[in-house]
């Protein structure tokens, strides 16, 4: 980025802010590298936050010989899924959601740490209070990773750094934060300078950033998608921007309008702290179709505890577990159980859940798969204290 005139700047050490003509070196104050520096800088006020390998940075914390060694989160049966590969392990081409024996192939000196999910939804909660100390708008959506509206603030980049520094310091890992003016941008520009990051995007370079950047960077194209638009000549984000949102309509039904407006930096989704819902769900797309059970399975699981924190948060309790496939070609399989009695534990979901997932997983390659809980009813309801054998324990 080019500019003549000063532009706001601002020191993510000591926090203090100035104006450069060009983006600087170090802070004038306390001689730090650690600068952001945008025309934009105080004009844009949604962000995305997303610790650095969540699991994996726990884990290190809490266990310091392993600081230096690359380390995998998830289960150590050959059929088992990555949950988190730490930085050192990404380099040696590992990540997470990879069937753990190739993990274990590409690494074979990496350890591998069983998952704490009691432990980690604990030091979510810590982050958490961090960020509603800063503001109430806040939109999660995982245990690692959540949007903020910071429109109501005059201090936005100050507020999101001392963020960062504070969980670095009370919780002791780090996370990355992206600056933008709308959620699609924002989180994209979280992964930009990961780990410790603080990027930003703004409205005069958007469409232009965007274009060199591959169709799989838009949220919601996954494998298959990817693999059909690039059939269709689309390679590139750029590639979107030169053709009309009726030919993408055409071509793609309603995602092509999506496809259209993110292509150019649109998206007018709102950061929605509280809804109100008749169902609360998680799902994701994998980077690979999945189509063994225990790898279906491991994949449910980080998202059902997403689902049960959204319970909580709501006062909700799920009186059904609802669960969603969606296979290479596009086909929807929607499966739904009532439970015996109301929870907000993913351990029950999860337990409810598998026997439908087993039940679906025939063969065929899934590109998505999602946990939902339908209908909801008051939390109140949630987990009577003498069905201890469906309560979830912390760290199993």
């Amino acid at each position: 980025m080019t500019v003549s005139a000063l532009a706001p700047a601002l020191c993510r050490d000591c926090l203090e802010a100035f104006d450069a003509a060009c983006a600087p070196s170090r802070c004038p104050t306390c001689g730090s590298g650690r600068v952001v520096w945008h025309a934009e800088l105080r004009d844009l006020a949604i962000a995305h936050v997303d610790c650095d390998s969540f699991y994996a940075s726990i884990e290190k914390r809490d266990r310091p010989e392993l600081r230096d060694q690359p380390i995998l989160i998830g289960g150590t049966d050959p059929r088992s899924v990555v949950a988190t590969a730490c930085y050192l392990a990404r380099q040696y081409g590992c990540r997470s959601a990879m069937p753990m024996y190739k993990a274990r192939e590409l690494c074979p000196q990496a350890v591998i740490v069983r998952p704490d999910h009691g432990k980690y939804r604990r030091v979510s909660a810590d982050i958490h209070r961090i960020l509603h100390s800063v503001t109430s708008l806040i939109e999660p959506l995982a245990l690692d990773e959540a949007y903020l509206d910071l429109s109501h603030r005059e201090d936005i980049p100050e507020a999101l750094a001392d963020i960062a520094q504070r969980v670095e310091q009370e919780v002791g890992i780090s996370l990355s934060v992206g600056l933008s003016y709308n959620k699609f941008l924002a989180k994209t520009a979280s992964d930009l300078q990961k780990p410790r990051g603080f990027s930003v995007i703004g409205r005069a370079e958007a469409v232009a950033f965007l274009a060199p950047r591959p169709v799989r960077a838009i949220h919601g194209v996954g494998p298959a998608m990817e693999r059909r638009l690039q059939g269709d000549g689309f390679t590139t984000i750029g590639d979107l921007q030169q053709v009309s949102e009726m030919e993408l309509k055409t071509r793609y039904g309603a995602h092509g309008g999506w496809l259209w407006r993110i292509a150019r930096g649109q998206d007018d989704r709102s950061v929605t702290p509280e809804r109100e819902s008749k169902s609360i769900s998680a799902e994701t797309t994998f980077q690979q179709d999945l189509s063994r059970p225990a790898d279906l399975l491991a994949a449910l699981a980080p998202l059902a505890e997403r689902v049960e924190r959204s319970l909580r948060r709501h006062q909700m309790a799920a009186a059904g577990v609802v669960l969603k496939l969606k296979s290479r070609d596009f086909k929807l399989r929607s499966r739904h159980l009532r439970l015996p009695t109301p929870s907000q534990q993913a351990g029950v979901l999860l337990t409810a859940v598998r026997p439908l997932l087993e039940r679906e997983a025939d063969g065929t390659l899934f590109r998505l798969i999602g946990i939902g809980a339908e209908p909801l009813v008051d939390g109140a309801l949630a987990d009577p204290p003498d069905l201890f054998s469906c309560r979830e324990h912390d760290g199993q």
